[in-house]
């Protein structure tokens, strides 16, 4: 059992079909951490979900809009408190370690930590190929646009600060909610950590919701299409110079006759190269003026992160 009494304390469970798991859950965290007040969102549940988690102690809430980031996105506006941690009601993740989170988050001024997934070496069904090699590839390409050294960024269990929540876009709908944390972490530079954590299976009757191909086609599009808002200079710079070798490539043996003859010939190429060097141009300029709107929107962002005062240890 832990004390965290002079800080107030929430756990945000977003839940859809979890009642065979929510109840183990929502126990976990009571024995855990008594003084914290544990929500569970349920999202469009058919099962018995809601009722599970309120006999379990938890205060049940509801939203009608299906998706995770919709979830998290009421559970950030809705809630008041000091320290959020955000967990999956699957019972899948490590809830001993919150002692180990909460610690890092506040002895260190921390605005997230992230529970990176390890699981367990006898539990050989905890981590399914499909999610664990989709997993590693997407944190790559985010590691490798953003520059960032990543463990696990499509980890549920995380903890967060007031300020961080609070300033906190939320315009992800699905399971990409993830992404848009790491990213929004990565662009405002705000303190984070991930510590290792134990990693379990479903129990039998458990299905995840998760669906590897179609969610993890979602993620990265949601990773390119932040790379595009938060770095609009490279995003377009990169165009450009594709498009400036493509019109090199197709006018330079039209230039080299010309030099020869005098003469050009196959004028629908020539235009075409000239028309795509102009789209390089444009792309570029486009980067040059997005990446100072872009700076404005960062500066807006973090002038509302730091309106809420840092929540730390004594």
């Amino acid at each position: 059992m832990l004390s965290h009494t002079r800080h107030r304390l929430a756990v945000l469970v977003p839940c859809r079909n979890e009642g065979l798991t929510i109840a183990q859950v929502v126990k976990q965290f009571r024995n855990q951490l008594p003084e914290a007040e544990i929500y569970v969102y349920d999202n469009r549940s058919t099962d018995d979900t809601a009722v599970q988690a309120k006999a379990a102690g938890a205060i049940v809430r509801y939203e009608p809009q299906p998706g995770k980031g919709n979830v998290v996105r009421r559970m950030f506006a809705d809630i008041e408190a000091d320290v959020y941690i955000l967990i999956d009601g699957d019972n899948t993740y490590e809830v001993d370690a919150i002692g180990r989170l909460l610690n890092q988050l506040l002895d260190n001024n921390l605005d997230m930590v992230v529970g990176a997934r390890c699981p367990a070496a006898e539990d050989k069904e905890a981590y399914r190929l499909g999610h664990r090699s989709g997993n590693l590839f997407l944190t790559g390409v985010v590691k490798l646009l953003f520059g960032a050294k990543l463990k696990d960024m499509l980890s549920g269990y995380r903890v967060f600060s007031r300020r961080f929540v609070k300033s906190f876009p939320a315009l992800s709908s699905g399971f990409e909610i993830e992404t848009e944390l790491t990213v929004h972490t990565l662009e405002l530079k705000l303190p984070f950590v991930e510590e290792y954590i134990l990693y379990g299976s479903r129990p039998p009757g458990s299905e995840s919701k998760l669906k590897t191909f179609t969610d993890g086609w979602r993620v990265l599009g949601t990773a390119i299409l932040l790379f595009k808002e938060v770095r609009p200079f490279l995003f377009f710079s990169i165009i450009s110079i594709i498009l400036s070798i493509i019109s090199i490539a197709l006018g330079f043996p039209i230039f080299m006759t010309y030099l020869k003859t005098g003469l050009v010939p196959r004028f629908p190429t020539a235009i075409l190269a000239a028309s795509i060097m102009l789209l390089a141009f444009l792309s570029f300029t486009c980067g040059l003026i997005l990446d100072s709107v872009a700076r404005g929107r960062r500066e807006v962002k973090r002038m509302a992160y730091l309106s809420y005062h840092a929540v730390k240890n004594n």
